[in-house]
């Protein structure tokens, strides 16, 4: 996932290829392609996921709006 790409829109792809292998009409190489396009978003989508949530705790338990840095915990 690149920088430009936001986690909405990185969903969205997830949605779009789900729809794709869902439907069945892709071929196998088409699929597989689609397959690990679809993990490395998950992957990518999920490390985001982990990161506001640390972000949200690390707000919590300081009691702070100070940015978050991960080198931190």
């Amino acid at each position: 996932m690149s920088d430009e790409e936001t986690f909405e829109s990185v969903l969205q792809r997830l949605e779009a290829i789900a729809k794709a292998l869902e439907s069945g009409d892709a071929k196998l190489e088409d699929a597989l392609t689609l397959y690990e396009e679809g993990i490395t978003l998950y992957r990518s989508g999920t490390q985001r996921l982990d990161a506001a949530e640390a972000r949200i705790e690390a707000l919590l338990e300081n009691n702070t709006t100070a940015p978050f840095d991960p080198e931190e915990r």
